[in-house]
């Protein structure tokens, strides 16, 4: 059973925040059915630059609790954040950007010195990218999970020439209490081969209520790929991450194979998605381990979705299911892999396609591209989605891309019971 969403005009105006913040808001019709989810749209730029050097990139957020910051009500906000350093898929270390409340002014970014580059042997670099932070609720402890990229002195993302096993799935652990926050540690995989690389990378992760992670990764013998994906079970002692157990492989012999997944629960069920080079794909599971086939993801109408050779994210909320994307066919030819404007559309939860009535742009386009975004559960009352402008060329700029980073807050009306922070 699906919910359907209320339609509405979309309005702007300034938001008074410590940077310049801009406000898209959909007003919801008076009309609809009280028992009718729908969202309105707040766009906040929490950052802006362009200066040739570098872009701030891979903006994801988490909510943690409000430590130290008495009479607050609901959570604080954690955005990691890197430096994309305009050679291709090269990384700076991780920063962070603290808000004290889900309104607060923004702090940062300021650079996590234990999450710095590390020398390597033969003037490689290590670096960890793709980032996604999120709160481990059991050990009151924020997970920083991405993935380890050995760097030549130029910037090359090296597959050939290494010691085994340096693509491999990187995480820190942070104590909101302390402000301390670990170094890199690697997620130890079984010997076989067939994980020489295994990165969760871009992905969207769970935590179970007995505090195992489930944490969906793309893997293969080879870093040049193809690859398949799984989703793989981890305990967590509030210190280190362990493998348990692993369950179905997807495998895609097409083009690089499959990539970034991303893993949501909703309505008692798993759902996953999946990178490819040429479409998007997605599966579901009663237990998160043991997946259905996967089918390409299509409109309700049948049409392809047109998502394709970038993620595609989740949004869960109690009363409705949302993938949040970007496709062809939008006006924006333009701009590199169809990469903007990012939409959002519901789900239909049994037949896994996306509701085509449903869809809506929550960041449109000026420009520049949105490959590498983040979407999480903030509160009850909203989910964000977050995304730097990727600005390539004068093009882009001539269009207004300025090197923005997007805060899109989905604002819920009614309560999401889908999230640690009612």
């Amino acid at each position: 059973m699906h919910r359907s969403l209320r339609n509405g005009q979309l309005h702007s105006g300034v938001m008074g925040c410590a940077l310049a913040a801009l406000l898209l808001a959909v007003n919801p019709l008076a009309s609809a059915a009280d028992d009718e989810l729908a969202y309105d749209i707040r766009l906040e730029t929490a950052l802006q630059h362009d200066d040739g050097n570098f872009l701030w990139y891979h903006p994801r957020a988490a909510a943690v609790p409000s430590a130290g910051n008495a009479g607050n009500v609901g959570p604080a906000v954690v955005m990691t954040l890197q430096r994309h350093l305009h050679v291709d898929d090269y990384y700076s270390g991780l920063f962070a950007m603290h808000r004290p409340t889900v309104d607060g002014p923004w702090k940062g970014p300021a650079a996590i010195p234990e999450l710095a580059w590390r020398p390597a042997p033969n003037d490689v670099t290590l670096a960890v990218a793709d980032v996604t932070p999120g709160w481990h609720a059991p050990s009151q402890r924020l997970l920083a999970i991405g993935c380890q990229v050995p760097y030549s002195p130029k910037g090359a993302q090296l597959i050939s020439g290494l010691p085994p096993r340096q693509h491999q799935t990187a995480y820190a652990v942070h104590d909101p209490r302390t402000g301390a926050w670990s170094g890199w540690q690697i997620l130890d995989m079984p010997p076989d081969p067939k994980f020489e690389l295994a990165r969760n990378a871009c992905a969207q992760w769970l935590v179970r209520p007995d505090g195992a992670l489930l944490l969906p990764i793309y893997f293969g013998p080879s870093a040049a790929g193809p690859w398949s994906v799984a989703v793989v079970e981890c305990a967590f002692d509030g210190r280190q991450l362990r493998y348990v157990r692993h369950g179905t492989e997807f495998d895609l012999n097409v083009e690089r194979g499959l990539v970034e997944p991303s893993l949501i629960f909703f309505a008692g069920r798993y759902f996953l998605t999946m990178r490819n080079d040429q479409r998007g794909y997605v599966s579901s599971s009663d237990d998160g381990l043991n997946f259905e086939p996967m089918r390409p993801w299509t409109f309700d109408d049948g049409a392809e979705l047109g998502s394709y050779n970038t993620q595609q994210h989740w949004l869960a909320h109690s009363d409705g299911l949302f993938l949040v994307y970007t496709r062809r066919g939008a006006n924006n030819d333009h701009i590199i892999r169809h990469r903007a404007p990012l939409f959002m559309a519901e789900v239909d939860p049994a037949t896994l396609q996306v509701l085509r009535r449903t869809e809506r742009v929550v960041i449109p386009e000026r420009g520049g591209e949105f490959g590498n975004f983040g979407a999480a559960a903030i509160d009850a009352n909203e989910s964000w989605i977050t995304v730097s402008e990727g600005v390539w060329d004068e093009a882009a700029r001539q269009r207004g891309a300025k090197g923005a980073t997007y805060v899109a807050r989905i604002l819920w009306s009614k309560p999401n019971q889908l999230t640690p922070f009612p």
